[in-house]
């Protein structure tokens, strides 16, 4: 009997993820500088591991609702509305989720029915496609380019749209890239959504670590509420990666939808984790403004680092990725990562790992101290120089 032969054609259609492939490899290595995995090296702040082990002395260790403690869902819906002035009722149109990665395959299984397509901008995360693959669906890979500052136009999405698109799901701060979107083109996406009647999914992780001008969550632009799908969660800005722990906001219907998704496969997240994230909204916020803050230091000294190597570079104005060109080494980018690694032990993506769109280019994580930075920004300077 071969296994091979039994596993699912949509499962087999969907390719391994490109970044934990170098994750893999760098993991087995010594002396290896890590630039791959989006990961910040800060540890979760003290106050909220202490509310944890305070809940777990407590004896909290049950379920939850399947749509998570509702203290929690009124931190959230109370947080989007301080920060954005967009209201959501905390008892129907929060769900918690096993991470935004949850929150993400639940929003897309919910919508689609098979051979829809859904718009989406690339560079892009990795598991954007994946997830309308599994779904049934069909990703419309939208290119953008450095020239454009990795901004997606209406013309282009124009070019692309059918009768059968049913969504565009963005993700702005950007991860690979760090781009961003000002306001007024995000109010031209969404007059595009409008006319085409598409639902639109916004992954906004990424929201807090805006380094250039002020985050624009999609949900606050006129007639955007209802027609939006928000994502965000708490594994980027408050360094909770391992706690596992996101959200969705959305129309109430589509929200229990989700639920139902949810209810059978997940049921509810750990209760521990949602204490966590109570406590992150709550105090937080100070902690999170100092991280934010070190990073932005870090960014500009790999956006200026890159630079001095003769690297064509992207200023990423969020996130925590930095996304230079390296096609003037002749290399591909599976070639550069893979070479890197080899010879100068510094682990990055490489950018086609993200969609065709990001061939030529590698991503480099700048969640990683000060110190490993320069010792990585000199490797590559020295590997690049052999192949000038």
């Amino acid at each position: 009997m071969s296994w091979a032969d039994r596993i699912s054609p949509a499962v087999k259609a969907v390719p391994p993820s490109g970044i934990r492939r170098f994750f893999d490899i760098a993991a087995e290595m010594k002396g290896v500088i890590s630039l791959g995995v989006g990961e910040p090296d800060f540890i979760t702040p003290w106050h909220i591991r202490e509310s944890c082990v305070h809940g777990l002395h407590k004896g909290y260790t049950t379920y939850t609702s399947n749509y998570g403690l509702l203290e929690l869902r009124e931190e959230i819906a109370r947080t989007i509305y301080t920060n954005y002035n967009v209201a959501y009722d905390p008892r129907t149109e929060v769900l918690v989720t096993v991470g935004v990665s949850e929150a993400l395959d639940l929003a897309i299984r919910a919508l689609l029915s098979p051979r829809d397509e859904v718009l989406i901008p690339e560079p892009c995360y990795v598991s954007y496609k994946a997830c309308v693959m599994l779904a049934g669906g069909v990703p419309v890979p939208v290119p953008t380019t450095i020239e454009h500052e990795f901004r997606v136009t209406v013309a282009q999405l124009e070019k692309l749209i059918t009768p059968r698109t049913k969504a565009l799901l963005i993700g702005y701060p950007n991860n690979p890239t760090g781009a961003i979107m000002p306001k007024k083109d995000l109010e031209a996406i969404a007059r595009f959504a409008q006319k085409h009647d598409l639902i639109v999914i916004s992954d906004e992780i990424y929201a807090d670590l805006t380094y250039d001008g002020t985050h624009t969550c999609f949900a606050s632009l006129p007639e955007m509420r209802d027609r939006t799908i928000l994502l965000n969660g708490f594994s980027k800005a408050y360094a909770m990666t391992g706690w596992r722990i996101g959200y969705a906001l959305s129309n109430p219907d589509f929200i229990a939808a989700m639920n139902k998704i949810h209810q059978y496969t997940m049921l509810c997240a750990p209760i521990t984790a949602q204490l966590g994230a109570i406590e992150a909204l709550r105090h937080g916020k100070e902690k999170m403004e100092k991280m934010v803050a070190e990073y932005n230091c870090r960014r500009q000294l790999m956006l200026e680092g890159l630079h001095s190597i003769g690297l064509t570079c992207f200023e990423p104005k969020g996130a925590f990725y930095i996304f230079p060109a390296i096609k003037e080494t002749g290399l591909t980018s599976m070639q550069f990562a893979e070479e890197l690694l080899k010879a100068e032990k510094v682990a990055v993506v490489p950018g086609d790992a993200f969609g065709e769109s990001g061939e030529g280019f590698i991503r480099c994580s700048y969640a990683s101290s000060i110190s490993n930075l320069s010792e990585a920004l000199e490797r590559i300077r020295r590997f690049v120089k052999q192949h000038h």
